[in-house]
């Protein structure tokens, strides 16, 4: 037995998994839950919501985003959807769910035939970055671990800290879609612009929602010579 699969072995003796929908022993969300959930077979327009090809934002949107295009599994409607990701980010902020959430991810663009479309040198991940006292107060920055396991299963590489927070902001969630970009507005740097130049970048995050931070991101980075930038969430409010 290798030693991951060792310590894998331990930490389920240890710890044990329950499917956080029927509470059966072995994983966080047991197959036949995982088949209840409506993971998306297409892809749709960020801005309009119309139904478009390989996730491209659509013509006529295109000047109102500065994204390219966007890749969601689910809807974040799903009250299975929002339990899962309120344990990921919230208290007891269970880290291995990034595995659970990501592999919905993998399964979207497993039904939507779209493996192929990552399969590039120019082809990068980069997470939504936290602040310091977050990723402290959660002991690791959620948007990263997802991006992690994407990595490894798109056989692309993540580019750790290709962004960075500068600024410290309130909770997106108290606010309205301008309060929310104006309070992200000048929030994110690129420390390494060469990483990013001439790069399709694919960012990641768990939720999308009015979309401010996912613009600010894409601002920086194409600033920063980022050829495309398209977004991959988890779910989509």
């Amino acid at each position: 037995m290798k030693i991951d699969e060792n310590k894998d072995f331990l930490t389920d003796l240890l710890f044990p998994k329950f499917c956080f929908n029927c509470g059966k022993e072995g994983n966080y969300l047991c197959p036949d839950c995982f088949a209840l959930i409506d993971v998306l077979e297409y892809q749709f327009c960020l801005v309009c919501g119309k139904r478009v090809i390989d996730g491209k934002t659509c013509l006529r949107c295109r000047p109102k985003t500065r994204l390219d295009g966007f890749y969601f599994a689910v809807s974040y409607q799903n009250k299975l959807i929002k339990k899962l990701i309120s344990q990921f980010k919230y208290k007891p902020f269970i880290k291995d769910l990034s595995k659970t959430l990501a592999s919905l991810i993998i399964t979207h663009f497993y039904l939507s035939n779209k493996f192929v479309f990552f399969t590039s040198e120019k082809s990068i991940l980069v997470s939504v970055p936290l602040n310091r006292k977050k990723l402290k107060l959660r002991g690791f920055n959620q948007s990263e671990e997802i991006a992690r396991e994407l990595s490894q299963s798109l056989e692309i590489p993540l580019v750790k800290q290709g962004l960075i927070k500068i600024k410290n902001t309130r909770a997106q969630i108290e606010l309205s879609k301008e309060q929310r970009k104006e309070n992200i507005r000048g929030a994110f740097l690129c420390r390494d612009e060469k990483q990013i130049k001439n790069k399709k970048i694919f960012l990641v995050d768990d939720v999308f929602t009015t979309g401010a931070t996912m613009e600010e991101c894409a601002k920086v980075l194409k600033s920063a010579g980022a050829r495309e930038v398209w977004a991959i969430t988890v779910a989509k409010e």
